[in-house]
């Protein structure tokens, strides 16, 4: 393609070193459908008739159905995609194939290719965040009542339900849905019309292709949009933050799944088994999704780091952008995949949760409150529970059977009343809070919205 400029080939180690196609190839449905809007255009500006267009469009779409069924051959030699495609095009109808690069470049060509992609896969992954949402919802609904220690520390903290603990993680994914759907109005911009750098003097509609292509309009500034690779690290950083809540997620279940906890058993379908030891039943699925956060983490610092020093507009680093953005989408969507699976099919111990849970300590908080709606300020209330968990924990005697009115005349007899997991739980009344009652209302409000 530059052959006018260049009286020697490309060296074979060159063309290894540089080539993109074993990896953009996947962007062909994109390329085409760039390549039909841009030739649309140009008839449009009479660059090209009636019957060269429609047999351009007739050539890229015997290519895409090529590519579809796997008998396209990719040449190295060609590079990327775009070349392949247009190759192999202008060898099926001959000049007009040759016609369809004019007032385009390669840079406005796979700008624009890759946000037709990274839009696609917003919309894949927005859905996938659907269905585990769903699946955590179906859960939460099942086990809205059942009690479970809420932790800080990992130390027992104060009682809530499984349903509140896991509607944590659905207003996790919805924050996560928004950033990916605010995301999606910054990828989705035309910058095809750029070329190289500066647009060029044959002038096609930009708008038209950008309405084709479903664009909700296009770039201002030619120099940036051949440069700008924002949306992809943006993107990046979403699936990322999501890896990080698909990890907690992951983290809590190994913990609820452990013997020490005894919360939670996940189905024979989403664990593994040990080589050596018979017993073992390993939450594998959840091992891997933390760990594979890792791999979403670097690929956000591999664009970040190629990005960070190049002057514009377009420089070879850049190609360095698809390899790490198809490796977080590849195994983001996976990961969601096989959670909402392995979700939807987990058992919730509810005796465990209730034995975790009728640890008096967890009701500390409530008997400091019962002090301070008697009129104890809530410093003073704080440290008088705090002594008589301190005699508890020296006399080995369970919080709610000491004899309080020894400790502070404050208490009164009413106080044992404190040590009611219902009774407490159903006072937590207020927006946000864990009573049975609000986990219901928040589980059909989920299920609506979704």
């Amino acid at each position: 393609m530059w052959k006018g400029r260049f009286s020697k080939a490309t060296a074979d180690l060159v063309q290894q070193y540089g080539e993109s196609i074993s990896y953009d190839w996947r962007l062909y449905k994109h390329d085409i459908a760039g390549s039909i809007a841009h030739a649309r255009a140009q008839v449009k500006a009479g660059l090209l008739n009636d019957d060269e267009f429609s047999a351009i469009c007739e050539g890229l779409q015997t290519i895409e159905k090529d590519i579809d069924a796997g008998t396209f051959e990719f040449s190295i030699e060609l590079e990327d995609i775009h070349m392949n495609i247009e190759s192999a095009l202008t060898k099926k109808i001959g000049a007009p194939g040759a016609k369809l690069h004019t007032a385009r470049s390669r840079n406005d060509q796979v700008a624009t290719d890759t946000r037709l992609y990274c839009r696609e896969e917003i919309d894949t992954l927005t859905a996938l965040i659907s269905d585990l949402q769903s699946a955590l919802l179906a859960q939460a609904k099942t086990y809205a009542a059942a009690v479970i220690p809420g932790y800080t520390h990992l130390q027992r903290g104060q009682p809530v339900t499984v349903g509140h603990h896991l509607l944590a993680y659905v207003e996790m994914l919805d924050r996560d849905t928004s950033r990916l759907a605010d995301c999606r109005k910054r990828v989705n911009v035309s910058p095809l019309g750029s070329g190289a750098l500066a647009g060029s003097t044959i002038n096609l509609d930009r708008q038209q292709i950008a309405e084709e292509l479903g664009f909700d309009r296009v770039t201002t500034n030619s120099m940036d949009a051949i440069s700008d690779r924002d949306y992809i690290a943006e993107f990046l950083f979403a699936m990322a933050l999501i890896g990080t809540h698909l990890s907690r997620l992951s983290e809590d279940l190994i913990l609820w799944c452990s013997s020490e906890f005894g919360f939670a058993t996940l189905s024979d379908a989403h664990t593994t088994g040990s080589s050596l030891m018979p017993q073992k039943k390993n939450p594998d699925v959840c091992e891997l999704t933390r760990g594979k956060t890792g791999r979403l983490y670097g690929n956000l610092v591999a664009l970040l780091t190629a990005a960070k020093g190049l002057p514009l507009t377009y420089n070879r680093d850049l190609q360095e952008d698809k390899e790490p953005l198809f490796d977080s989408i590849d195994t983001l969507k996976i990961a969601l995949k096989v959670n909402s699976e392995m979700i939807a099919e987990m058992a919730i111990n509810t005796e465990a949760c209730e034995a975790a849970a009728s640890d008096p300590l967890l009701l500390a908080t409530d008997l400091a409150d019962y002090l301070v709606k008697n009129g104890v300020p809530f410093r003073q209330a704080h440290e008088l529970v705090g002594q008589a968990v301190a005699v508890s924990v020296d006399t080995k005697t369970p919080l709610d059977q000491l004899d309080l009115t020894q400790i502070s005349d404050h208490y009164g007899a009413d106080a044992q009343a404190v040590f009611n997991l219902q009774t407490a739980l159903a006072a937590r009344t207020n927006p946000g809070a864990p009573s049975v009652e609000n986990v219901e209302a928040e589980v059909a409000r989920w299920q609506q919205n979704l």
